[in-house]
């Protein structure tokens, strides 16, 4: 290979262009615009699926570090030494410790009496929370869709899950409250203890780990069951937001060696989450390469379609150039030339639409699955793996059949046999 076929292929694929069909040309850049968006975006939405999921449940459950009981214990043994430790830590912004019961509530228990009304139960975990704190980690005001969120001094006043509620949760289970709005009375029931309760607000959520609890202040639960304040079920952490983002590890790792009680599982909040997520995000990104590579296929048979009929109709003129001493290489070069040309405004036009558009629609209007928003998840570096893959394929799709014609003896292409 020497330069100069590189610069006479160069000169020799301009000319072509610049004098073939305006509508051709964008017809095949089209291609390899859409060819790309497909690679990308349907991969992304369906990964994005379960990103969406995966936030949620790190932004308003879990925070960035979370901790539980080990699995032979009930509580977290001596909570406040742990709060204490991980809120001294320089990375840290809040911690939530949170107390958990199992629950039975009940509503419309008062119409019982009448006989209009059948028992109308559900099972839920009832959270101690301090409001301002929790709020500070999860937001979970934010997912306050009626009413109002809760207050230190709230007493005998509850926020209760969507998924707990007929209303919210048609057709998804048959533990819900009928009739259930802000201001009803509802009784919880924990063992021989009971408690009337008004509901104050409504949390609505796709994650299930809130929608199916109630929650009240710690001081109200605690006088309810008698529970030791040190003696928590869950703690959830939130780290600063710099740049670059705090390691979670890291600060995992601290609290890890501060001496705390072996009944604490202490974890990241990938860890938290378990191998659903991961699973379920690897499964998806599976289907969206397989629906990709066929449109990849579908852009490549294009390319030499396109290129195979332009060397076909140009058969002769190949071989004239052939015949006055333009190497094969140099006619190679061309076509080469020419399928970049195509990936490369193809790509650059799928890039300005799916950065200036598609990603900035999606994170403000998420997909509405029943079980997450789905965003568009898209990596830098998946993102150059396919313009990648798109490159290659084209080069291969260009330079078949540029080969064929140009392995054909150069008489019989002057004349035409």
């Amino acid at each position: 290979m020497s330069f100069l076929n590189v610069k006479v292929g160069y000169f020799l694929a301009y000319r072509q262009i610049k004098r073939s069909s305006y509508w051709i040309t964008a017809l095949i850049i089209f291609i390899m615009m859409v060819t790309f968006l497909n690679l990308v975006v349907i991969s992304g939405i369906l990964v994005g699926l379960i990103s969406g999921s995966s936030n949620d449940f790190r932004t308003h459950y879990s925070g960035d570090v979370f901790i539980k009981p080990n699995t032979e214990y009930k509580f977290i043994d001596n909570s406040r030494y742990i709060y204490q430790v991980a809120s001294n830590l320089p990375d840290v912004d809040a911690v939530s410790v949170r107390y958990l019961e199992p629950v039975q509530l009940e509503a419309n228990y008062k119409r019982l009496i009448t006989g209009n009304k059948v028992r109308d139960v559900a099972s839920s975990l009832l959270t101690g929370i301090d409001p301002e704190i929790e709020n500070a980690v999860t937001s979970l005001s934010e997912l306050v869709v009626e009413g109002t969120y809760l207050e230190d001094t709230d007493t005998n006043e509850v926020l209760i899950g969507s998924g707990l509620l007929e209303q919210y949760s048609i057709g998804l289970g048959e533990s819900t409250l009928e009739g259930v709005q802000v201001g009803s009375n509802i009784r919880l029931s924990v063992g021989d203890t009971s408690q009337e309760v008004v509901v104050k607000g409504i949390v609505d959520t796709k994650t299930s780990e809130i929608a199916q609890r109630v929650y009240m202040t710690q001081k109200q639960m605690r006088n309810i069951l008698g529970r030791n304040s040190d003696q928590s079920n869950e703690i959830a952490i939130s780290l600063k937001d710099l740049e670059p983002p705090i390691d979670a590890d890291r600060v995992k790792n601290d609290i890890v060696n501060s001496n705390i009680s072996s009944s604490a599982l202490v974890q990241n909040w990938e860890e938290a989450q378990g191998s659903f997520f991961k699973d379920l995000s690897s499964t998806f990104a599976i289907l969206g390469n397989i629906i990709g590579a066929t449109g990849l296929g579908v852009a490549s048979i294009t390319v030499f379609i396109v290129i195979f009929i332009n060397a076909i109709s140009r058969k002769k003129f190949i071989g004239i150039m052939k015949g006055i001493g333009i190497s094969g290489s140099a006619i190679r070069f061309s076509y080469l030339f020419q399928s970049v040309f195509y990936a490369c405004l193809g790509t650059a036009f799928g890039l300005m639409i799916l950065y200036g558009l598609l990603v900035p629609y999606f994170e403000l209007h998420p997909i509405d699955f029943p079980f997450s928003d789905g965003v568009l998840f898209v990596s830098t570096g998946g993102t150059l793996w396919r313009v990648g893959m798109l490159f290659v394929t084209t080069l291969i799709a260009g330079f078949v059949p540029a080969q064929m014609i140009i392995r054909k003896n150069t008489l019989d292409s002057i004349l035409g046999r």
